[in-house]
């Protein structure tokens, strides 16, 4: 498979850091990792977790050590790591497991999108908003997949990895020439027809969700865990890696998530994704109200704490 990179970076190759939330095992990262080793631009690390760790958001790991053991990765060094994936970047970053700090962070490539409001319970965005907390350049990464399908065909994500690699380099040079801004990361998203996408466009973070709602299920029906993805448009839910056995009683009941509406935002990342295009959004960490809010509050908190208490409501 030959890659067309762009210009080869003089000096030593920059270290390009891979983690993700489906699992060290998947065809998403396995795909990334694949092609960026075969531009010959970058040395790959790649640090992620032993399974899935789909919608765990930015969880950390802290009343247990994690293990970290070594996989083989054609032409990387990789870990998988007993965490989340905001561990495994933490991990990857802290010079504890590698010998030094990458120049880069990528997370993913997702089975499924990350757009408006999904972003919040995203793993793969908190592998990437975990190396801008540390002063790392980084950038998730989501291929929007045709769930229709079934089948996970891998020759789409090494489309999506291609797809990706002008802004890979292009983020790698900025970090060189530090002119990379300090005070946000990147989310990229790939349309499902990725080979036939319209181009790259710099969006915003919508307000789109997957309006969920619950059904009740009985046992049997359970079947296997599903790969879940931040599209929200699979009935899988986060599903506890605990034994509740214990906890089960006659009055225990069984509820699943399905999925009921999906609302798509004018004019934000889903709906230009929708549309075929690779969305580029720049993200913070932090949450920024609208003025109106902070206005409205500016009033009401004089109000309520000037008044005394009441019993009656």
């Amino acid at each position: 498979m030959e890659i067309d990179g762009g210009d080869c970076i003089p000096g030593e190759r920059p270290i390009v850091l891979v983690t993700n939330d489906d699992g060290i095992d998947a065809p998403g990262l396995q795909a990334l990792v694949r092609v960026l080793v075969a531009t010959n631009l970058y040395e790959v690390w790649v640090c992620a977790p032993d399974t899935e760790k789909s919608a765990v958001s930015h969880s950390i790991i802290w009343s247990r050590p994690l293990s970290a053991k070594r996989v083989d990765i054609a032409g990387a060094t990789g870990y998988a790591v007993s965490g989340t994936p905001a561990d495994c970047t933490g991990l990857g970053l802290s010079e504890a497991l590698f010998p030094s700090r990458p120049d880069l962070v990528l997370s993913g490539i997702n089975v499924g999108s990350n757009c408006g409001y999904n972003i919040v319970y995203s793993g793969t965005v908190a592998g990437a908003r975990e190396a801008f907390l540390y002063d790392v350049a980084s950038a998730s990464i989501s291929y929007d997949h045709d769930w229709k399908r079934k089948q996970i065909d891998a020759n789409d994500f090494v489309l999506a990895a291609q797809a990706c690699l002008p802004i890979v380099n292009g983020l790698i040079i900025a970090v060189k020439n530090k002119t990379h801004p300090k005070n946000c990361f990147i989310n990229i998203d790939l349309p499902t027809d990725v080979a036939n996408h319209k181009g790259y466009k710099l969006t915003t973070q919508g307000k789109s969700l997957g309006r969920m709602g619950w059904r009740q299920v009985e046992e049997e029906a359970q079947g296997p865990k599903m790969l879940s993805t931040m599209t929200m448009e699979t009935d899988s839910g986060v599903v506890s890696e605990n034994d509740t056995s214990a906890h089960k009683s006659q009055d225990s009941r069984l509820f699943k998530r399905e999925l009921r509406t999906v609302v798509v935002e004018e004019g934000t990342d889903s709906h230009f994704l929708r549309e075929g295009f690779i969305t580029v959004t720049p993200l913070g960490a932090l949450s920024h109200v609208d003025v109106d809010c902070q206005n409205y509050y500016k009033e009401w908190l004089p109000k309520v704490t000037n008044q005394p208490c009441s019993s009656s409501l």
